[in-house]
Order: C-alpha cells, then structure tokens, then sequence
C-alpha cells in the first residue's frame, strides 16, 4: 500500500490551457415514489424549477439546491437505476455546523459531524469515521451524511478555503479584451 498526494502542477490561480469548457448541469436521482422523493427535497429548501408529466408513464421533477450551478431531476421513467443506488452526493457547504443544525431543523435525519481517520476524504460506507468535525476545522475536511426516502446518499463537505485549480480560484482578467471591444466600439460610432 502506497500514500500517494497528487495536487494540480499548475500554479495557484492558472486555469488549464486547451480544455473545453464543460459544466455538470444535472445529477438524475433514482427514487420509487416520485411525489414521496418531490416532498423530501422540498423540505431541504431547494428550488422546485419542474415538475412535468406525460401520460403516466413518464414524469421529471427538477430541483436546485440553493446557490448550485447544478440540478437533481428524479421521476418516472427518466432512469434505469435502482432506486436509492445513488451514493456519495456532495453538497458543499462553508458552515457545516450551521447546514446540519438547519437540516434538522427541516425534519431531515441527518448524522453527527464526521471526519476521516485518514485526513483526506471519507471512505465509503462509515468505515474510519472519526467523530465531530475536523479537529483543525481544515476545508475539505468535514462531513455529515443523509438519505433521501429510498437511500440515496448525500454527504454534507464543509469547504471554507479551495484548492488550487478550482475555477472558483482562478485570476481571470478580461480587461484586455474589454478595452479592445471599446475601442472598435467607438472608432464604429464615429464613422
């Protein structure tokens, strides 16, 4: 067995050169009964953006959970998956303290504040679950865990700082390019 920690060669705050511009928009939750799964994901406080039928065969539910870029759909037909196969969903979170207290809140079952016995990310299942949260608090580093009615599961990640390499994290300057599009601009409304 070997420990090994590969972080991006690139710089902090270099995005990659000659990658294509890819967003994950979607996550498909499969769930038995649709109103059931549609009442749970309610309760977490996430945007209800649709709710579409078409016959009875076949429905989609979409929700967003707030501040996402992006959305769960579950309903009828919109997948082959096992109800509740879907495991180690992550919802980042900068206050994880805060996040759990108002789940429960919300009359979601949701565990006690978890880190890893190896100090990188969680291992599957509870295996080497340190209780309470990380003892430095670092980002990444912290988790809750919850299941939707089927068992589908979601981990809370607390993230207060990112890493190198994370969009979020990149020095992106459009100045150049701004000053450019003014100055054609003008030199187009004096002609």
């Amino acid at each position: 067995m070997h420990d090994t920690h590969s972080l991006s060669k690139l710089a902090p705050g270099t995005p990659p050169e000659n990658t294509l511009d890819m967003k994950l928009e979607v996550v498909v939750i499969p769930v038995s009964d649709v109103d059931r799964a549609k009442s749970f994901y309610s309760r977490l406080g996430w945007r209800l953006d649709l709710d579409f039928a078409k016959g009875e065969g076949f429905r989609v539910v979409q929700f967003t959970p707030p501040s996402s870029g992006c959305s769960v759909i579950l309903g009828t037909n919109v997948t082959a998956a096992v109800p509740g196969s879907a495991q180690g969903l992550h919802l980042v979170v900068s206050d994880i303290v805060a996040t759990r207290d108002e789940l429960r809140r919300r009359g979601v079952e949701i565990s006690e504040l978890f880190h890893d016995a190896g100090g990188v990310f969680h291992h599957a299942g509870s295996e080497c679950r340190l209780s309470g949260p990380s003892p430095q608090r670092r980002s990444y580093a912290s988790y809750a865990s919850f299941e939707d009615p089927d068992g589908n599961g979601w981990l809370i990640q607390e993230v207060t700082v990112r890493l190198p390499g994370n969009p979020e994290t990149w020095d992106i300057d459009f100045s150049a390019q701004l000053a450019d599009v003014l100055r054609k601009a003008s030199s187009i409304a004096t002609i």
